[in-house]
């Protein structure tokens, strides 16, 4: 089996487990076991050269009992069908955990952006969205940034489809796409946003330790805009970055690293590796260290059962989607380590997104204080109820977010009905 397909069946997994203590109703099961829709898209891009090449796109749709499908765009290589899955399954969940009027989804292309240009990107980027058609839509499904992608992707997208809707559609309908530029109805605090409620996360969890966050190590891995403003809101909190890796290396100082310093680094050098005032490690090395907080910000499947006997850390922060094998999770609960799960550790992104949307909708302008004082509260409170749920039932954090999100959506079931 793939290891795509080993993660959508750890993401059904940890419904069914939850659906299991829940006593879920065999319909409401069933209907939250697979996505709703699944898209395939074949299309040509012309390459500087003039070459035509043809690449593959998906948006999957999970569910969207809650709300409008919601979910990033994510280009990368790996990007394949039950990688989707299993992330469009993630983000049900995480909505309903944080109580979002929101479905989940995801999609992306298979392509390299580090090996195409600018101009490459953006036809990849307007064909893709093209492709999708009505598929996707401001009261329908709204895409968002994810691994290899941004804010100027996000641009591409919104542009191609206004330009492909009437002049009435597209009043109000800048809310197609989240993580948007703030000049074209972005919102403030919208690229911090996963960085911090991570970091907002772990700090509600040093509050149930009735611990303080002041100098406390952490290693961080992945160095792009998760894993650069996670560093940045825990330094703020006091907390000592003293590692950071990414596919470039890895770097380490134990008397902290100057985070300033290493983004400026790494934003000239497209990755941290080569940073002078660091020393440099192994992966193996980087797992391994002893900190008090690691932080995988990546990928999926980075702590396995091949690497989860080195952990030394204390406390595991899902910055990424699905970073800790469910194997590696419980190795990492039976050590005593405390895995913060990644439905409410990075759910700070689709939280803001929430708020731009909002934002376009009402044609109103959020500030920043306001933006993040509503993040931290919707994350705090997120926070609260898994902690009460997994005293209750006994359970890892993991076990219990799921519960608490499995149990709103049977509540929705229930008041709703099944059409017809």
């Amino acid at each position: 089996m793939s290891s795509s397909a080993n993660l959508y069946r750890e993401a059904a997994a940890n419904v069914d487990a939850a659906a299991d203590d829940l006593g879920l109703e065999p319909t409401v099961r069933d209907i939250l076991s697979s996505p709703q829709h699944e898209l395939i898209v074949n299309f040509p891009v012309q390459r500087d050269s003039g070459e035509y090449v043809m690449f593959q796109g998906y948006r999957i749709q999970h569910n969207n009992v809650l709300g409008p499908f919601k979910g990033g765009m994510r280009f990368h290589p790996a990007v394949d069908l039950d990688e989707v899955r299993a992330l469009a399954t993630w983000m049900t969940f995480k909505s309903a955990l944080v109580r979002l009027p929101f479905g989940g989804a995801k999609g992306g292309v298979a392509i390299d952006p580090a090996k195409h240009s600018r101009s490459e990107m953006e036809r990849v980027v307007r064909r893709f969205t093209h492709s999708l058609g009505e598929n996707i839509g401001p009261g329908y499904d709204i895409p968002a940034p994810d691994v290899g992608t941004n804010a100027q992707t996000m641009a591409w997208m919104m542009d191609t489809y206004l330009n492909s809707r009437g002049p009435a559609e597209r009043q109000g309908a800048r809310g197609v796409v989240t993580g948007k530029p703030i000049e074209i109805g972005g919102s403030l605090g919208r690229a911090e946003a996963t960085g911090k409620g991570a970091a907002y996360a772990l700090r509600h969890l040093y509050g149930e330790y009735d611990r303080s966050l002041g100098d406390q190590t952490v290693a961080i891995q992945g160095f792009g805009n998760v894993g650069s403003h996670g560093a940045v809101a825990l330094e703020e909190l006091g907390m000592k970055v003293v590692a950071v890796s990414d596919a470039t290396g890895t770097v380490h100082a134990d008397r902290g690293l100057n985070i300033d310093a290493l983004i400026a680094h790494a934003n000239s050098a497209s990755g941290v590796a080569g940073f002078s005032d660091a020393e440099t490690l192994t992966t193996d090395e980087f797992f391994a260290l002893d900190v008090d907080v690691l932080m995988p910000a990546a990928l999926e499947a980075q702590i396995t059962a091949d690497n989860v006997d080195s952990i030394q850390a204390r406390v595991v922060l899902e910055a990424a989607n699905g970073p800790v094998t469910a194997a590696a999770a419980e190795k990492l609960h039976a050590g005593g380590v405390d895995v913060v799960p990644d439905i409410l550790a990075n759910a700070g992104g689709v939280i803001v997104s929430y708020y731009e949307w909002v934002q376009n909708k009402t044609q109103h302008h959020w500030s920043a204080g306001d933006v993040d004082s509503q993040l931290r509260n919707t994350i705090w409170d997120a926070c609260d109820r898994v902690a009460a749920r997994r005293n209750g039932a006994g359970s890892t954090r993991r076990h219990a977010a799921y519960l608490e999100a499995c149990d709103l959506l049977q509540s929705v079931y229930e008041l709703r009905g099944i059409f017809p």
